[in-house]
């Protein structure tokens, strides 16, 4: 079977199989921009000052239309989306409870990192994908416009209060910590998410070195966004 320079085999929508990885891929994106969605609406309530009131509405509303984009590329897939999201219910939301933010800085700390590191994870995945699926998970995890504002947010503070800095480090480590085992589970748990990390639904196994060269790069893109807050990683 001849393949796509990304690694998606030609025809692979005719192959019930790569349909049920892309369905699971797209279902699990679909629940954490739903859970973004939550969040941020939640944030917003926090907010210290109105601007910044709308300004997390106004991102929430952007993560909403996420789920719409994707739960409508389930359903073209022949694949029902809510079924798709369920089984991805449970470790988000045990991720969000093992992770809840003190305060409002915390919480964005968490937006950032967490949520980055989720979108950067997807957007490897989803390398293996057919051309038009590729492209609806990577519009949905486009940013909303949510890093500048934290990232200008938390620079301030760190401004005004140095030891804040010191707490929000440790916080973002703890963060990352989570996430790491979340992909992890995530990608040992779903088999059709698995075959897509082997490189297609195709090959016969999961080259375990590829996956560790992966999960560097998330690392890696991780110290960078800390150093973007003004933190160390």
């Amino acid at each position: 079977m001849t393949e796509t320079p990304t690694g998606a085999p030609q025809g692979a929508l005719a192959d019930p199989a790569y349909v049920m990885a892309a369905v699971d891929l797209l279902g699990a994106v679909a629940y954490g921009e739903l859970a973004a969605f939550e969040r941020l609406a939640d944030d917003a309530k926090l907010a210290p000052t109105l601007a910044d009131r709308v300004a997390l509405s106004g991102m929430a509303a952007g993560e909403f239309s996420h789920v719409q984009l994707l739960t409508a590329r389930i359903e073209a897939l022949g694949a029902d989306p809510y079924a798709a999201m369920e089984p991805f219910r449970a470790p988000l939301e045990n991720f969000h409870a093992r992770t809840q933010p003190s305060d409002w800085f915390e919480g964005l700390v968490k937006a950032y990192v967490g949520d980055g590191m989720a979108a950067d994870f997807y957007r490897e995945v989803a390398a293996y994908l057919d051309a038009e699926t590729r492209e609806t998970v990577t519009a949905s995890l486009a940013d909303t416009g949510r890093s500048a504002f934290v990232v200008d947010r938390v620079r301030g503070a760190i401004a005004e209060d140095h030891r804040l800095g010191g707490r929000l480090a440790l916080w973002g480590r703890r963060i990352m910590g989570e996430a790491l085992v979340q992909a992890q589970t995530v990608a040992a748990e779903r088999e059709a998410m698995t075959a897509l990390l082997a490189g297609g639904v195709d090959r016969p196994g999961l080259d375990l070195a590829a996956v560790g060269r992966m999960f560097a790069r998330l690392t890696e893109r991780h110290a960078d966004r800390m150093a973007e807050l003004g933190l160390d990683a």
